[in-house]
């Protein structure tokens, strides 16, 4: 009991020492003051979350939001560039694949049909795994093959364009020749028909005795060339009749060809001494001449365009005949040459073809014989 009481007493001053020692600690140091900087803290519950000041205008958040697009713009950059890498690897990897893919159908195709030429039942295994040079033969092979096959489709072509294009000229020629017939025929019928009409008017004149009263106005008269021109004349024929065959002189001596050329042109009455004024029956004289041969040359002029434009129609078509033939001559000529060109190409093309197939069929022969 009397310890209970020694540890209680003991536990009381301990207790009362502990709670004592702050206080004297406070009295020994009141004199000092500790300086505690006061920092003030933004906190989100404190301000606007959406206020535009806490976003755009502030300039923390404007580094925050720069520091943030720069950093996400250089890795969307290094994410392109690396894509743009990828693509290339992938597409390269991509024709190296088609590439292979070709070379194989290409090389399956080849061996197919190498396998069909030889009509034989071999294995891939029984042919020469590479040919590195070609000989005379196959290459000659070869380009008789292409003669051949080009010539089988030129001569057909040569044949059907060569008579289109003939045709279709013959035609045009035809029309041509036609055209310029007619063109020929009636400068002809023209040049008949004024002939014609110019000997008529040299008969009338005759007639009227204008040779021999009136030499020159006559002799310039042939010289035109249309049988109307007569007409211009009649002023000339009515002043030198006044001065041959008419005279107010009593001694004046008429020429005996006055009075008959006076009479057939109308002037006066065989046995009358009246003599109409030359002036009006001159005129009339001419234009009655004129106008009754114009139906006679007018008629001959139309059949000889006639005969002429069938003359000339015969001798054209004539000559575009003869051109017509020669150059169909000379296409048939090409065309047979071709052909035969044609058929010595394919000839030798069959015999090198058998000579080469007779050479594979040894040569398999061989490797056979050398496998077993």
């Amino acid at each position: 009991m009397q310890f209970n009481y020694i540890n209680i007493s003991l536990f009381s001053l301990s207790l009362n020492i502990l709670l004592l020692s702050p206080e004297v600690y406070n009295q020994r140091n009141h004199n000092l003051t500790q300086h505690k900087p006061t920092t003030t803290s933004r906190l989100l519950c404190e301000c606007e979350l959406y206020a535009p000041q806490n976003y755009d205008n502030d300039p923390e958040m404007k580094s925050v939001m720069q520091d943030f697009n720069r950093q996400m713009s250089q890795r969307f950059r290094e994410y392109g560039e690396h894509m743009i890498k990828n693509k290339q690897k992938c597409k390269e990897q991509c024709d190296k694949d088609i590439e292979k893919i070709i070379l194989k159908d290409k090389i399956e195709k080849e061996l197919k049909e190498k396998l069909d030429t030889l009509e034989t039942n071999i294995n891939t295994k029984d042919l020469p795994i590479c040919e590195c040079e070609k000989s005379l033969t196959d290459k000659v092979e070869k380009g008789c093959l292409g003669c051949g096959v080009l010539g089988s489709g030129i001569a057909p072509n040569v044949g059907l364009f060569g008579e289109v294009v003939l045709g279709a000229w013959k035609t045009t020629a035809l029309v041509t020749a036609k055209k310029l017939a007619a063109e020929a025929g009636a400068a002809a019928g023209v040049a008949a028909g004024e002939a014609a009409g110019k000997k008529s008017v040299i008969v009338a004149l005759r007639y009227y005795k204008v040779h021999n009263l009136f030499p020159e106005i006559y002799n310039a008269f042939l010289k035109t060339r249309h049988y109307a021109d007569v007409k211009n004349f009649s002023g000339a024929i009515v002043r030198e009749h006044a001065q041959i065959c008419q005279s107010l002189d009593n001694n004046f001596i008429i020429n005996p060809t006055c009075e008959t050329f006076e009479i057939n042109i109308g002037m006066r009455i065989r046995d009358s001494s009246i003599v109409e004024p030359a002036s009006r029956y001159v005129p009339e004289a001419l234009d009655s001449v004129v106008e009754g041969i114009k139906n006679a040359a007018d008629t001959e002029a139309a059949k000889v365009a006639a005969t002429k434009t069938g003359e000339f129609e015969i001798a054209n078509f004539g000559a575009v005949e003869s051109t017509y033939g020669s150059c169909q001559t000379a296409i048939i000529a090409s065309i047979v040459a071709i052909v035969v060109i044609v058929l010595i190409m394919v000839i030798i093309y069959l015999i090198l073809r058998y000579r080469r197939k007779k050479k594979m069929k040894k040569k398999l022969q061989y490797i056979k014989l050398l496998e077993e």
